[in-house]
């Protein structure tokens, strides 16, 4: 990991705290660590991999396998795959597209349903699930094809919802999703393990739920725009799986709470006082940040720590950034020349939005610095341009990719 700031002693020791908050929630481990708990009944089985934790929870899986992996799919996002699995022979591992699918999305999609197709019917399943599958992954209804797909993705990243209302629209106008791929198990024992990157970790959300029937995934909105609806009248057309005998065992295997919890118990050994704020993340961006920032005007010196994931409504020809950067930005404006914050906001999986930025560790000195480089903060934060303002201030936080993807954390440390 490296931290583009400038900061220093408080910096490095809320960077120590992401780094707990994430080890706690790797997806390697987390699969580990459920297999230690509950051993499969048999001692071969097949794996399935998908969402950008995708490469460490098939580590995990093969940790526990060993020689008893049948065979297996790792589906993760272009530059996200472990190098060590391409050379495991009986891996098929596949890059595809994300935040916007693109012909690798349907391509991986097709490569899905055949692996299933091919596989014995007596070979038991691991499917590992994390954020992120949404977009790499995808089977349309004839009549629909890329173009249509990422006119979807792409206005729903631009429209603001919430994951849980993104991700019952994608199941919408999708013949995996929802639960439709259940009807390519042909009644297998399955062990699905989901790393949640969904507010409540509803397991139906997660992924857009490709093994869990979702009971109403037709959407009835007025923001849904008329050409959208028409897609969900044409993949409705289909009609619905059979996903009757199916054999599937759920566990959620990693949370954003667990990684809240770590966090505090980090700070904890490090003899700082921290606390777990009781509300989420949620909603739009700079909102939220009036809401921390009145939180901790309130609140006692220590680490506080809040988890979820807010939106941000995209303006047209938005400039570079995503929502953690759009939170930092707005809260570096509200404790402007107010040294006694240190305020760190970062996306669990190491990617903002479209950018290859976590997000940003922001202080009292931010926007000066930002605006000695000729940038308005208020400007930036209108046109979702909050990368390019954190950038000039040296405020921005890479990390890569991180094995897990349990939403975003938002790590203050009040003096």
């Amino acid at each position: 990991m490296k931290l583009q700031s400038t900061d220093n002693t408080h910096g490095q020791i809320l960077f120590e705290l992401l780094q707990a908050g994430l080890a706690a929630v790797d997806g390697r481990r987390c699969v580990q660590d459920y297999f230690a708990r509950h051993p499969l009944p048999t001692p071969q089985a097949a794996l399935i991999a998908v969402g950008k934790a995708a490469s460490d929870m098939a580590m995990g899986c093969l940790d526990y396998l060993g020689e008893g992996c049948h065979s297996g799919l790792v589906i993760t996002k272009t530059g996200y795959l472990t190098p060590q699995l391409r050379t495991v022979e009986k891996l098929q591992c596949i890059e595809s597209a994300h935040p916007v699918p693109d012909a690798s999305s349907l391509y991986a999609g097709q490569v899905l349903l055949d692996f299933l197709d091919k596989l014995p019917e007596a070979v038991p399943l691991v499917m590992m699930i994390s954020g992120g599958t949404s977009a790499l992954v995808e089977v349309l209804p004839e009549g629909l094809n890329i173009t249509d797909l990422q006119r979807v993705n792409q206005w729903l990243l631009a429209s603001g919802l919430p994951i849980d209302q993104m991700n019952l629209i994608r199941q919408s106008v999708s013949l995996i999703k929802g639960g439709r791929l259940i009807a390519h198990l042909r009644q297998r024992p399955v062990c699905q393990l989901l790393l949640s990157d969904v507010p409540g970790d509803e397991p139906a959300t997660i992924g857009s739920g490709l093994l869990v029937v979702t009971a109403n995934n037709k959407i009835v909105s007025a923001t849904i725009p008329d050409w959208l609806q028409a897609m969900q009248a044409q993949a409705a057309a289909v009609g619905e799986a059979d996903v009757q005998g199916s054999n599937i065992e759920t566990a959620l295997v990693g949370t954003n709470r667990r990684a809240c919890e770590a966090i505090q118990t980090r700070a904890i050994a490090l003899g700082l006082n921290p606390v777990i704020q009781p509300e989420s993340l949620h909603g739009e961006a700079v909102k939220m940040a009036e809401k921390i920032v009145a939180t901790l005007e309130q609140a006692p010196p220590g680490v506080h720590i809040w988890g979820g994931e807010t939106t941000v409504v995209l303006p047209d020809n938005p400039g570079r950034g995503g929502r953690n950067q759009q939170l930092a930005l707005a809260l570096a404006l509200l404790i402007r020349d107010r040294p006694e914050y240190r305020i760190l906001v970062a996306a669990t999986d190491g990617s903002d939005g479209p950018t290859e930025d976590a997000g940003a560790l922001v202080d009292g000195g931010s926007i000066a610095r930002g605006e000695a480089e000729g940038l308005s903060a208020g400007e930036c934060l209108a046109q979702a341009d909050a990368g390019r303002f954190l950038a000039a201030a040296g405020d921005l936080v890479s990390t890569g990719p991180t094995g897990t993807n349990v939403m975003d954390l938002v790590i203050v440390i009040k003096l």
